[in-house]
Formats: structure tokens, C-alpha cells, sequence
């Protein structure tokens, strides 16, 4: 082979590996930031990164873009291997063209995607872009609308992971918000669809770029990302700790992991962490810590609506989704937020396999005008969607309150739940005994010789017949009572009994969540 090849062979590959030059990498680091390179690198299990259309380069001919060309135009793509799983990956590389979407390198990322989707492997995206590419106008808007159309395809069928390690704003937010889950690393990355400036112009409101899409407010306020990360390596490492608990795609189950925490394992502590007095917070992490594989549970989600956690743990091996209310903030009550982030999570599980638990302690929903204002009804409703849709394996266990409505969308038994637990000392009722006595026994009440005592009798007589599961047991609702302390075996045991359920759904197209 004629040696001029293969010179310009290596000239272009060490082109590409340049990107936008060692002074633009440089400047990465002093903002904190590491190379699309080194975070490709960091990814992916050392040495197993094959890199794709490495020698791409953009079409573009105006604005003397013909004059500025950069092998691979920006963007990193390829595939690798995380925890020995093969994967693909996009990295944006902000030291070329400040990381813009061209037609070409959006081209790049379809092409990962299509074979993502034929081979059955997560997708993971790195974002750090200034946005669509200006000099090519309406070629890289439709890039973009190629990537969501994929992203939606491949909704529910791979994993998909956003990793914003850098700006992503304008029309560039909507591909990750499609995907499954969003990292944000604090003080270095920020999301919006129009910027501070815009904002001033139109709305006159003064705004900085941290305030308006930093991590902490999407983590935290709008609810937009779901993990908040100190900085890229710490970012990259907890999305390879979410991997372990995924499975490749739709058609396989979550990878096991070998189990030494003994699955008969039974906890004393568990007996004491819910408090006597019905009215004293507890934080439900406790008792999920104390019930799963070895106390690791990654937590989704942990910043927004606090009265609901979420997160993924392991009981025998086994991956499973959580869910549950946390008396700890709010007294538990499921509200907008945490109704939206609930549903959210219990789909994705059921879209991949993962079986669902639930720790149930919920007073009922949220009361307030801005709830009714802004649609409790429609948003309390996706969560109940949520749970009704899901066929994979469902455990729940009651630990205190159950109260209303909220005692049926927390994966009651009538929603197809498979297995219902309950601690001795829930309460099962349309509401609290104090607010249940000043509706069924006013008139009583009133015409008593010494109201205060008549009506405390009558709190006590409705204590006894309803804060307690044995109505629902009695009923089937609730399959068994059980001592906390026997947590654990007992869940493993129904996982192990639901290991080859299968739930069947009606014939459709796709229902219509209240959305």
C-alpha cells in the first residue's frame, strides 16, 4: 500500500483526536470539565471503545464554514463495553464548534441509535452543545428531529441515559427529556428551551443560567433530571451503577448479581422504627436499607418531590424498582410531584422487567387550592395508571397509613398487585379515625352530655376497629400480617414465587394516561 494512504490515514485520526485542539482542552479543565475523550474513557470499561465515522465531516459551504473542518465535526460516537455489556455512546465535544448539532454528526447519533435499537443495547448520551449548528439553518433542526424521533422509537424498548456535562439549550433539551434518566453535574452543565437573555427581553425577569437550568433546580424544583452529580467522573461512575441494575433491553430481565446477604435474614430493628404515636415522622429509608441486599439502594429521583422515594436495590440477587411514601417529609402525602415521579419510575420498571416494591405510609393526597388548581386529579391519576398497567411482579407492604384513595394507587390488591403485606400496625380506613368521628358521629357528639369526652370515646372505638389490617386481611385485600423484622425473607420469598408471572393486557394500540 502506497505510504502517501496511510499517512493521510493517521493524519485524519490524529485530527480527530485533537477535536478543537489542546488550548480548548486546556480550558475544559480550568471550567472543570473533561474531554469528550476522557469521558468516552471513563465510561466505558478500559480498552473496549470502538469508535464510529471518526472521519465524518460536515457538508456545509456557507459563512466559510468550507474553511473550517474538523474530522469527526464534533462528535464521538462508537460503541464499548460497561461492566462487560456492550453499549453506545455519543460524547458532544464542546473544543469543536462549541460541541453545535451538525446535519452530519446528528446523522452520527441516528446511526448509534438504529443499531442500539437492532442489537438490543442501551444508548448513553454525553451532552455538552451550544445547540443547533447557525451556518447550516434548517439541516441541523432537522438533525435534531431525526435524534427524537429515534429517542421516542426506542422509548420503552432500550435503556436511554442523559448525561448533561455541559450547556444544553433551545430545541437540544427535548432528546434527553425523551430519555430515561437525566444526570446533571452541578455548577458545569444547565438546561433551558430560552435563556436568561431571552427571559429579560420578554418577561423582564433577571435570571442568571444556574438559577434558571443548573443542576440544583432540575434536580430539585422542576424535577427534569434525576441525578445531580459533583462532577464528571462521579457522573460517569453512578451511570455505570445504574447499568448493573438494567437489563439490555425490553426482551431480557435485569442481570443478577451473586447475593451473601442471607435471604432469611430477619432485622430486631425493624420492629421499632415505626412509632407508637401515629402522628410521629419516621424516615422509610430505614426500613428499605435494613430490608435489601447488603443496604444498597440507589436513589432516583432523591432531591424532587421528597415525599415519595424511588430507587432501585437488590433482594436476593435480584434487581428490583422501590417505591415509597416517606412520612419523613410532607407526613408522606402523595401530591403533584410526587404522583408525577412515581408513575414515571413504576413505568419505566415495568418496561424493563425490574419487579416493583412498595412501602406504603400515605395520609391520602395533598389538600390545597394550588393542588386542585393545578390538576391533583389528573396527575394523582397517572400514578394509578401507572400501577393498574403494570405486569410485572408487585409486591407491596403497608407499614402504617393507608388512608382513601391514596390507600388504592399505592399498589393495592385490586390494582393487580400481587402480593399485599402489612406491618401490625397499619391503618386501613377512607380516613384518619380524629377527621372519620367529626364526620360519622357529629350529631352524636354534639348532643352528648360532655362532648370532649363522647367524642374521644368515639376516636378510640373507631381506632380499634379500623387503625389496624385485620378488616382488609379478613377481606383478602391484605394476603398477610406480618412482623417487620420478617421483612426481608418474606419478600424474597414472593419474588421467588413471581419470578415467571405473566400478566396480560387488553388488546390496543396504547392506552391514554391522564397526562
Amino acid at each position: 500500500m502506497p505510504s502517501y494512504w496511510l499517512d493521510e490515514l493517521r493524519k485524519r485520526h490524529k485530527a480527530a483526536e485533537l477535536g478543537g485542539g489542546e488550548e480548548r482542552k486546556q480550558k475544559q479543565h480550568k471550567e472543570g470539565k473533561l474531554s469528550a475523550r476522557e469521558r468516552v474513557d471513563l465510561l466505558l470499561d478500559e480498552g473496549t471503545f470502538e469508535e464510529m465515522d471518526k472521519l465524518v465531516r460536515h457538508r456545509c459551504q456557507d459563512f466559510g464554514m468550507q474553511d473550517q473542518v474538523v474530522d469527526g465535526d464534533g462528535f464521538v460516537t462508537g460503541y464499548g463495553l460497561v461492566h462487560g455489556r456492550p453499549v453506545y455512546v455519543f460524547a458532544q465535544d464542546f473544543t469543536v464548534f462549541g460541541g453545535s448539532l451538525s446535519e452530519s454528526n446528528a446523522q452520527k447519533i441516528c446511526k448509534i441509535m438504529d443499531l442500539a435499537m437492532k442489537t438490543g443495547c442501551p444508548v448513553i448520551g454525553l451532552n455538552d452543545s451550544g445547540g443547533a449548528r447557525i451556518q447550516e439553518g434548517v439541516l441541523s433542526l432537522a438533525g435534531y428531529a431525526d435524534i427524537f424521533l429515534r429517542n421516542t422509537l426506542a422509548s420503552g424498548v432500550v435503556p436511554q441515559i442523559s448525561a448533561i456535562m455541559g450547556p444544553c439549550a433551545g430545541g437540544a433539551v427535548y432528546s434527553p427529556a425523551i430519555t430515561d434518566f437525566i444526570f446533571m453535574v452541578d455548577k458545569t452543565s444547565y438546561m433551558f428551551v430560552t435563556g436568561p437573555d431571552v427571559i429579560k427581553t420578554v418577561t423582564h425577569e433577571d435570571v442568571d443560567k444556574e438559577a434558571l437550568g443548573g443542576a440544583t433546580t432540575h434536580n430539585s424544583t422542576s424535577g427534569v433530571a434525576q441525578f445531580m452529580s459533583a462532577d464528571d467522573a462521579d457522573c460517569l461512575r453512578t451511570i455505570r451503577e445504574l447499568l448493573t441494575y438494567l437489563p439490555q433491553n425490553n426482551a431480557e430481565n435485569p442481570p443478577r448479581k451473586a447475593c451473601s446477604d442471607p435471604t432469611d435474614r430477619m432485622d430486631a430493628k425493624l420492629d421499632s422504627i415505626v412509632p407508637d404515636d401515629a402522628s410521629l415522622p419516621y424516615d422509610i429509608k430505614d426500613i428499605i436499607t435494613r430490608v435489601v441486599d447488603d443496604g444498597d439502594f440507589l436513589e432516583v429521583h432523591e432531591h424532587f418531590a421528597r415525599n415519595i422515594v424511588t430507587g432501585f436495590a437488590r433482594l436476593d440477587g435480584r434487581s428490583v424498582g422501590i417505591v415509597a411514601n416517606q412520612p419523613a417529609y410532607l407526613a408522606g402525602c402523595l401530591d403533584i410531584n410526587s404522583s408525577t415521579k412515581g408513575a414515571r419510575f413504576v413505568r419505566f420498571c415495568d418496561a424493563f422487567n425490574i419487579p416493583i416494591i412498595t412501602f406504603e405510609d400515605v395520609p391520602g393526597f395533598l389538600p390545597g387550592t394550588s393542588q386542585e388548581f393545578n390538576g391533583i386529579i389528573r396527575h394523582g391519576a397517572k400514578l394509578l395508571y401507572a400501577y393498574a398497567e403494570a405486569t410485572v411482579p408487585k409486591i407491596t407492604v403497608i407499614t402504617r397509613k393507608a388512608y382513601g384513595g391514596a390507600y388504592c394507587v399505592m399498589g393495592s390488591k385490586h390494582l393487580r398487585t400481587d402480593i399485599n403485606l402489612a406491618y401490625p400496625t397499619a391503618e386501613i380506613a377512607v380516613m384518619g379515625a380524629e377527621g372519620a368521628v367529626n364526620i360519622v358521629y357529629r350529631r352524636e357528639i354534639q348532643q352528648a352530655a360532655d362532648p370532649a369526652a363522647a367524642r374521644a370515646d368515639k376516636v378510640n372505638e373507631f381506632k380499634t376497629r379500623f387503625a389496624n389490617p385485620f378488616v382488609a386481611a379478613e377481606r383478602g385485600y391484605i394476603d398477610d400480617v406480618i412482623e417487620p423484622r420478617e421483612t426481608r425473607p418474606r419478600l424474597i420469598k414472593a419474588l421467588r414465587l413471581l419470578e415467571n408471572k405473566v400478566d396480560t393486557m387488553p388488546r390496543k394500540k396504547h392506552g391514554n394516561i391522564p397526562l
